[in-house]
């Protein structure tokens, strides 16, 4: 199960800073024919018609990122690493935050689960951590990854992404961690990954899901 994640998630994909990595999303090709009509004169005063073969014209459009339509709501707390963590992912809203005990429990300095919001039902969560050491963020990310869903409809019969994708996670052209996304069997999709001493979770509708783990900056 290794291969690349669409928009700039080849992972190694490249920049998040220590801990991030940008997103890029898909585009769509419109192609354009055309027939070119010339027109020659001959020394005789007579006229002939020639006709070339139609040309193929291609364009590329790249469509907008997708933005919330509400307001994010202000963070309870504010930490160091908090302050890296984002307002928005898409057109998902920063909506609520709560610590994530059981992460706290396993070792992180620092956790919290959030959730984000577009306005209607659509949700996105995040669980992030940050862990003393790279070794224990990847162990205790090893522990998640161990509880994703191993199988899952197929995108044929689900309309979705093809799943699971792995790979590298890299940071100004150095690897800094690993990522897992799977497809949740309930509409969902789920990634795993670490940067550095940061260990993320990210759940959303099986549709966004590799465009939301592209846009997470961490």
């Amino acid at each position: 199960m290794a291969d690349g994640v669409g928009p700039q998630h080849g992972r190694s994909e490249g920049g998040r800073r220590r801990w991030v990595l940008p997103t890029a999303l898909g585009a769509a090709v419109v192609v354009v024919a055309g027939v070119v009509v010339g027109i020659v004169l001959s020394q005789r005063g007579s006229t002939t018609v020639a006709a070339t073969e139609p040309t193929a014209v291609v364009t590329t459009v790249h469509l907008p990122v997708p933005t919330p339509t509400v307001q994010p709501s202000a963070r309870a707390t504010s930490t160091a690493f908090t302050a890296l963590l984002p307002a928005s992912v898409l057109q998902y809203a920063f909506a609520s935050s709560q610590p994530a005990s059981d992460w706290l429990a396993a070792g992180a300095l620092e956790a919290w689960a959030d959730t984000y919001t577009d306005g209607g039902s659509g949700k996105l969560t995040v669980q992030a951590g940050q862990f003393p050491t790279a070794d224990e963020a990847t162990a205790f990310a090893a522990t998640l990854t161990a509880a994703l869903p191993t199988a899952a409809p197929s995108p044929a019969a689900t309309g979705g992404p093809s799943l699971p994708k792995t790979g590298q996670v890299a940071a100004a052209g150095t690897v800094s961690g690993s990522y897992t996304i799977v497809d949740g069997g309930d509409g969902t999709g789920i990634a795993v990954w670490t940067n550095g001493t940061g260990v993320f979770r990210l759940v959303a509708p099986l549709a966004d899901i590799l465009n939301a783990y592209g846009s997470y900056p961490l």
